[in-house]
């Protein structure tokens, strides 16, 4: 385990962390699928005098990069021993950015049962820690909101989950259903989640759209769970990434203000 300096946030972001000394931050690594180590940055709260709820932070396609960084450090200043998650690990990073065929081809081959097996570690290696509750929370972004949506209906490991704009929920690749890395879209196991789930969707995204946000919430309800879904107008994908021009700020504001509360319900966070 490294510390790691933490900054403050950009200003004016939902959630900012104005001062950094609040948290401590730290370069990790934990046992994920196959006993593999995966690497992680994880911040906790510096004023704690008793263990406090454990919540991983899943990234978009961009990686574990500065803005999910941020954001790990925010859910921290909210009192939660938070874990960001690096699912690029053994690929050694994430692919261009700039490059949407590499980015799309890295995604589509990344397997499921992997993805499920590094997560379901980082939930158990929070745990395990003496300053974390029983209590595990998450939220993915994008590409990172289908494994949050997938670790909620596969897994027994969270108490809470929040989907933002989750990709590719209802189907493998824009070609198949199905496909040997990802057999079972994780809409279909959305009738079996094993905890309460906040989902948002940007009015004008396509992938996820406002219509599969609606079947999104007709089967999530079947669970027996808490289910909220929000679409969000005025916004499109990825609308609370404040480093992209897709960013809004209005609706990014709504958003945490959604999420903190049912966040803190859930997850038992004083």
């Amino acid at each position: 385990m490294t510390a790691t300096p933490v900054k403050p946030s950009p200003a004016g972001v939902p959630g900012a962390l104005s001062d950094p000394a609040r948290v401590a931050g730290e370069e990790l690594t934990f046992a994920g699928a196959g006993g593999t180590h995966v690497n992680g940055y994880l911040a906790r709260p510096v004023q704690s005098a008793s263990p406090r709820p454990g919540f991983l932070v899943i990234h978009e396609a961009g990686g574990l990069n500065e803005h999910i960084r941020d954001v790990v450090n925010r859910f921290a200043n909210l009192g939660y021993v938070s874990l960001g998650v690096d699912l690029y690990t053994r690929e050694g990073g994430p692919p261009p950015i700039g490059d949407m065929q590499a980015v799309m081809k890295r995604l589509f081959a990344i397997s499921d049962a992997t993805v499920l097996g590094d997560l379901e570690g980082a939930a158990d290696f929070l745990r395990a820690r003496k300053d974390v509750t029983d209590k595990i929370g998450c939220i993915g972004f994008c590409m990172g909101g289908r494994y949050a949506l997938l670790l909620a209906g596969a897994s027994d490991r969270l108490s809470a989950a929040v989907d933002c704009w989750g990709g590719f929920i209802d189907k493998a690749t824009p070609e198949a259903d199905s496909t040997p890395e990802r057999p079972t879209p994780p809409l279909q196991l959305a009738d079996r989640l094993s905890c309460p789930l906040l989902a948002a969707v940007g009015a004008e995204d396509q992938n996820p759209s406002p219509q599969l946000a609606e079947q999104l919430r007709e089967r999530a309800q079947k669970s027996g769970h808490e289910v909220k879904v929000d679409v969000y107008e005025g916004a499109g994908h990825a609308f609370f990434a404040d480093y992209r021009p897709n960013y809004r700020p209005a609706p990014a504001a709504l958003l945490w203000q959604e999420i903190v509360p049912f966040l803190k319900r859930h997850l038992q966070v004083s």
